[in-house]
């Protein structure tokens, strides 16, 4: 590939090396190194001193103990799992706030290139080694799939691969016997790694792993593990005294030692006529006193690692509901922190360095589309339904895409199909007298329907009326509405009208009854004609 001049993560321009090959490739004394395993007979002599070690910059050995911790221990390695696989999720590459046309298709793009990323899920949980030991560097190895570059492979390396050099500030790099600009070791290829640090508190990196706060708890359960099992080996067990003669020879004395411990095992052995074994109380003991320090070993290891212990199992004592739910909860805070700063790296080492490759960000990492993991848990469906139209009619206005963010659903893309409200019942039909002209009209359903003309006239009616007749009808409405008794309609409507004499409620009421007459009329007659057509 021929070298380009781009911008990288910090804003300055950078000249892109071969990314068709991985920087440790030339690194052969790395790839044939074997681990030691510092568990083997530790003590907390030799485990002080790792520690201390690693704050003098010798890091492999502590990156291996915390390597066999996570390995030996069933219960770190339990909840150190638990902690690591929240954080793998659904995901998605979104355009940087208030984004131009032009961002927001590089963000769609590049949401498509990713999906060549083979084992994209596993490649995540390797990125999460960083929240146990500090920090976690992942290579990446480029092809091109038809013009655009993405990563071909993304690989884990182990943590005792890299040294730390201490300056301005710190800066992880390839352990090497070479030094570039007065620095041990091998600077990081730009756009050749992941790198993501994860501290567990605020200090110096070789110092800030959440592994630290767990060594020693590892140490004192091994040991009270190891104690059980001695204690539990001799349990129950009498205990056999052989004894020999003054002249006995070494020969004989080992004869006997073999048939006192033939004798403890298989319930058998023999022994020279001269010699005696005796058999004194069986081993006593309470096994309670070292299951307690294994348990308040993993009591704390819970604490460090998930922030509780409700989340890992019940006593029967203090594991009630309430608190259970509480200890999840801030599970739950933990597990959106790791997420955010995944959020970041993945950012900023892998959606940038696909974006810049490919000419997608021409902006940089200020306005470079952003990777996001989706940690939002769906809300509770049924409160938001009740909720939300209460809060738009009294002026509250959220956007479509906070709705359906907050409640889970995913935005419809153009021809999917997608669920819609029932259809408005259709309005019932008159019915058409017999020999009464018939005009075709449309419903709101399409469907055409044959209505008389009086119904087709009735809106327009309506329409016509309404400025003479809205102001007295809604007045006769309140009062009807508010009135607690027929004479009370009756001296409102009294009140409505208070010029209005008798005389004129007469003519009044006879107008109205020869109307109601003339219709009755006109319906007989309409009757007889179709009777006799």
């Amino acid at each position: 590939m021929a070298t380009s001049r781009i911008l990288g993560p910090d804003g300055q321009p950078i000249t892109t090396p071969d990314l068709k090959e991985p920087q440790t490739s030339r690194l052969l004394h790395l790839q044939g190194e074997l681990q030691s395993h510092p568990t083997r007979g530790l003590t907390p002599t030799r485990l002080a001193r790792i520690l201390d070690a690693a704050e003098q910059g010798d890091l492999t050995a502590q990156f291996e103990l915390f390597e066999d911790m996570e390995e030996k221990d069933g219960h770190i390695a339990s909840e150190m799992s638990k902690r690591r696989r929240a954080c793998v999720l659904d995901w998605e590459v979104v355009a940087p706030p208030n984004a131009s046309t032009a961002e927001s298709k590089a963000a769609e793009q590049l949401g498509e290139l990713m999906t060549e990323i083979p084992d994209f899920e596993d490649m995540v949980f390797d990125v999460t080694d960083a929240i146990g030991k500090g920090f976690a560097c992942l290579e990446l190895e480029w092809h091109r799939v038809e013009r655009w570059w993405v990563p071909k492979t993304i690989t884990h390396r182990p943590q005792n691969w890299f040294s730390l050099h201490r300056g301005y500030r710190q800066e992880l790099r390839l352990r090497s016997n070479t030094t570039e600009d007065g620095k041990q070791g091998e600077a990081l290829q730009p756009f050749g790694w992941i790198t993501h640090v994860h501290k567990a508190k605020s200090g110096y990196l070789e110092r800030s792993a959440l592994f630290r706060q767990l060594v020693w708890t590892y140490l004192f359960k091994n040991y009270s593990v190891g104690d059980l099992a001695e204690f539990l080996e001799i349990y129950g067990i009498p205990l056999r005294v052989g004894k020999y003669p003054a002249s006995a020879s070494e020969k004989e004395k080992a004869t006997l030692l073999r048939a006192l411990v033939g004798v403890g095992h298989n319930a058998a052995g023999i022994v020279p006529e001269d010699m005696v074994i005796e058999f004194h109380n069986a081993a006593t003991g309470d096994p309670k006193a070292f299951e307690l320090m294994m348990s308040w070993c993993e009591k704390n290891q819970s604490k460090v690692i998930l922030g509780g212990t409700l989340t890992s199992g019940a006593d029967g004592k203090s594991s009630t509901n309430a608190l259970g739910n509480i200890h999840n909860e801030v599970r739950k805070d933990l597990r959106d922190g790791d997420v955010r700063q995944c959020n970041t790296t993945l950012s900023r080492d892998l959606v940038y360095a696909i974006a810049a490759l490919n000419g997608l960000a021409p902006g940089g990492m200020r306005r470079a589309p952003l990777m996001r993991l989706n940690a939002q848990e769906p809300e509770d469906l049924t409160a938001y339904a009740d909720a939300l139209p209460k809060l738009v009619a009294i002026g509250v206005r959220p956007t479509v895409q906070w709705a359906h963010e907050r409640l889970g659903i995913p935005v419809a893309q153009d021809g999917e199909a997608v669920l819609a409200p029932p259809a408005a019942p259709v309005p019932p039909v008159p019915p058409v007298p017999t020999g009464t002209a018939a005009t075709t009209a449309v419903v709101p359903t399409g469907q055409a329907v044959t209505l008389p003309p009086s119904a087709l006239m009735q809106p327009q009616l309506a329409q016509n009326v309404a400025p003479a007749v809205a102001g007295w009808i809604d007045r006769v409405r309140e009062l009807v509405q508010r009135a607690q008794s027929l004479a009370e309609i009756r001296d409102g409507l009294d009140a409505l009208l208070p010029g209005m004499t008798l005389d004129q409620y007469a003519a009044a009421m006879a107008e109205a009854l020869t109307a109601a007459q003339l219709a009755g009329r006109y319906e007989v007659l309409q009757e007889a004609a179709n009777a006799n057509p």
